[in-house]
C-alpha cells in the first residue's frame, strides 16, 4: 500500500514557467526561486523572492515543470497550503502568493497578517 504525499505549496503554471524563463535568461539552470517570510512589512510579515544557488540543509523543495521553489522550514510554517503564482497586469509583473493562513495582507500583496 502506498500513500500519496501532498506538497506543502503548489506553484501555478503561470509561475513554473516565469521561473524557468528567468532562469535561463540568467544562463542559471541549477538556481530556483527561494521564498522567505520575513518580520516587518506594513502588515506584520512580509515574502521575500530571491534566485538562489546555495541549499541550505531545512530547505523544503517544491518544483513543477522542471521550476523549483525553496523554502526554509520557519518560512514554510506561514505557507503550508499556499500558492505561487506570476501575474502581469497594467501595474506590472509580480510573483504572488495566494496564503490560506493569512488573515489579512497588504493592498500590494507582499505582506501579511496572521
Amino acid at each position: 500500500m502506498s500513500t500519496a504525499t501532498k506538497d506543502p505549496m503548489t506553484l501555478s503554471d503561470g509561475a513554473a514557467r516565469r521561473i524557468a524563463e528567468l532562469l535561463r535568461k540568467e544562463g542559471r539552470p541549477e538556481a530556483f526561486l527561494r521564498i522567505s517570510v520575513n518580520g516587518g512589512g506594513c502588515s506584520g510579515f512580509s515574502y521575500k523572492f530571491d534566485f538562489d544557488d546555495q541549499k541550505a540543509p531545512d530547505d523544503v523543495f517544491i518544483e513543477r515543470d522542471g521550476a523549483v521553489v525553496a523554502v526554509d522550514t520557519m518560512s514554510l510554517l506561514y505557507l503550508i497550503g499556499s500558492e505561487v503564482d506570476f501575474k502581469e497586469d497594467v501595474m506590472g509583473s509580480s510573483f504572488s502568493i495566494s496564503n490560506p493562513n493569512a488573515a489579512s495582507s497588504c493592498g500590494c500583496g507582499s505582506s501579511f497578517s496572521i
